[in-house]
């Protein structure tokens, strides 16, 4: 972890894609605000309101190798895992479809969580508690509620979904589509431009069994526009290379979003520039926290389980200016 943003704390690969598209919009919003207007032109963005929205012939389509850490992979009929729940027998497995289940740091596999979260804290981590990131099926459901743009880009844009979804080892997508959509049946209404998102989901053909290996230690991501890859060690959070901060972490994204914040609101009229730390710019975006704590409050009344909290010490930093 790092009190200044300088490391990626997730690197499997749904949420590494997830952050290289967050580049990816910050990039387009740019082009919007730039003076050229050849430039403008080649922005997927639209001005709608007082925000940006996507062009409408603008589509997001994911593709995962295999399906996604979590309750999505446990419930695979077609896959082989390395799952707690798997070699605990098959009736955990059903006691807990669709609940909450978090990543083990450093290791295979997943937990469930239970209903009431442990707190995380700043010290207990450095002490050598485990770090808990909740699993990639489960941050893929809440993306198709509060989007794939986050709270930081949700001051600027409407919000960013899915279209689809095809997963390369899974042959038969209902436990998919489950872990995905039952979570939203009881959600209630959601703000103004938030709404349910189901995308398409589909699978190849291929019929196999997949053996899952072992997880390689690095992460590699690209944005359209790099001139090259870049490597991430995943036990480290930082670049492989030379140890420098990845262009995906915490602090080189926000660095982004307050150019376009000084942009778009700090020079408006009655407005003043006072530097926002990470988790106050997050918290600023009111209408994106409130369906967020209405996604969370949905999945707790149903018992699947709390959202685990990292320790808030990791967002409470500001730029150097």
């Amino acid at each position: 972890m790092s009190d200044q943003g300088l490391v990626v704390n997730d690197c499997h690969a749904e949420v590494t894609a997830r952050r290289a598209l967050l580049r990816f919009l910050y990039s387009h919003l740019e082009l919007h605000l730039s003076k050229r207007q050849d430039e403008q032109q080649h922005s997927i963005f639209i001005q709608h309101r007082s925000s940006f929205k996507l062009r409408e012939n603008i589509l997001f389509h994911m593709f995962i190798s295999t399906s996604p850490c979590g309750d999505a992979r446990i419930n695979s009929p077609y896959e082989l895992t390395n799952d707690f729940s798997v070699h605990s027998g098959r009736h955990l497995v059903k006691k807990f479809h669709s609940h909450l289940r978090t990543k083990i740091e450093s290791g295979e596999g997943t937990l469930p969580v239970r209903c009431r979260a442990p707190v995380q804290t700043w010290d207990g981590v450095l002490q050598g508690e485990r770090l808990i990131t909740m699993s990639c099926t489960d941050k893929i459901a809440r993306w198709n509620v509060l989007g794939l743009q986050g709270a930081l880009l949700s001051h600027f844009v409407e919000p960013v979904y899915l279209t689809s979804l095809t997963v390369g080892s899974l042959r038969h997508t209902g436990h998919l589509s489950r872990t995905l959509n039952q979570r939203l049946e009881r959600l209630g209404p959601l703000p103004p431009c938030y709404r349910r998102n189901q995308p398409l989901l589909s699978s190849l053909s291929s019929s196999e069994w997949w053996q899952q290996a072992k997880a390689p230690c690095y992460s590699v991501n690209w944005t359209a526009g790099d001139d090259q890859l870049e490597v991430i060690n995943a036990s480290t959070g930082k670049r492989r290379d030379c140890g420098a901060p990845s262009r995906l972490c915490k602090h080189a994204l926000f660095t982004r979003w307050t150019r376009l914040y000084r942009k778009l609101v700090a020079c408006a009229p009655g407005s003043r520039d006072v530097p926002l730390m990470y988790c106050e710019a997050k918290q600023a975006a009111g209408t994106y926290q409130t369906a967020k704590e209405q996604w969370v409050r949905a999945l707790q009344e149903n018992g699947l389980g709390t959202w685990a909290r990292k320790p808030p010490e990791q967002e409470q930093f500001l730029l150097a200016v």
